[in-house]
């Protein structure tokens, strides 16, 4: 179960609902509102949490659910957590992309994300999540 609110920075839509157990809240832009709305499949957005030398925090967003691992929010929208690592922290042995693997977490609640805001940008989905002490 979820609740919709507009929110006061610029019609924003937000949506208040748990993820993995915990509060979330999602916040669409009104861009990203009318691109979804024009969907007629689902999009994926996976909130990336890599960890290596350094912690990075990425949204990548997929036209399928392949893991099936993702929580539907709306028709058009569905919602994952994957925390990943590299095999190496070596920057400069790494060319290209670093290869990624699933961070096996045990203990998953204190690394899910608290919100999760998407924006649609000159034709591509842009999103950036985060934790409660860095909320919009």
């Amino acid at each position: 179960m979820f609740a919709l609110s507009k929110s006061a920075a610029a019609d924003h839509l937000q949506i208040d609902t748990t993820l993995e157990g915990k509060p979330f809240r999602l916040t669409l832009s009104p861009a990203a509102h009318r691109a979804l709305a024009q969907r007629a499949t689902p999009l994926i957005a996976e909130m990336e949490l890599f960890f290596s030398c350094l912690i990075r925090l990425r949204v990548r967003f997929y036209e399928q659910d392949t893991a099936a691992s993702a929580t539907p929010f709306t028709p058009q929208l569905a919602v994952r957590f994957r925390p990943v690592m590299s095999r190496s922290c070596d920057l400069h042995a790494v060319q290209g992309k670093s290869p990624l693997e699933d961070f096996p977490i045990v203990k998953r609640a204190p690394y899910v994300p608290h919100w999760l805001h998407l924006d649609f940008k000159k034709g591509e989905w842009v999103g950036e999540f985060g934790y409660q002490s860095t909320q919009k």
